[in-house]
């Protein structure tokens, strides 16, 4: 008679509970580190923006209204005002959402300074706290900070 080799229940359920333990250990360390990471891509989103929208600025010494909106880093607006040095490359490849899918937000003139740039947050509308808060080239520094400061 052949003995069979392999692993008992009991020592199956205590590397389980190890593995679980292990596993809390992980989450808790990695915890709102995605929102920091949103967070850090809607800053680099942001300063992307800015700096073409500094170009169209420079090439038709006039920004894009509220109402041309940041379409008009992609494409020639063909409301009034039109730009008349437009890049025929346009400024942008292409507009990218927030982490939440949404669109950027674009105000001429802005409310927090000559223009506003923002993300509506995670819920998609106007205010908010946490991170559905607005977050925009008015405030981003502040919330990183804030996110960094509740680990």
């Amino acid at each position: 008679m052949q003995k069979q080799s392999g692993f008992s229940l009991l020592e199956i359920l205590v590397a389980m509970a190890i593995m679980a333990i292990l596993g809390g250990i992980m989450v808790t360390q990695f915890m709102g580190k995605t929102e920091e990471a949103n967070m850090i891509r809607i800053k680099g989103d942001l300063q992307a923006i800015k700096s073409a929208l500094i170009q169209y600025h420079a090439d038709n010494f006039l920004l894009p209204t509220t109402e041309q909106g940041l379409e008009a880093l992609v494409q020639k607006p063909q409301t009034s005002p039109e730009p008349k040095n437009y890049s025929a490359r346009g400024y942008l490849d292409s507009l990218v959402a927030d982490p939440w899918g949404n669109p950027y937000q674009y105000a001429y003139p802005g409310e927090f300074g000559e223009y506003d740039i923002y993300s509506l947050g995670a819920d998609g509308e106007e205010g908010g706290e946490g991170i559905a808060v607005d977050i925009g080239n008015w405030n981003i520094e502040e919330v990183i900070k804030s996110l960094k400061s509740q680990d």
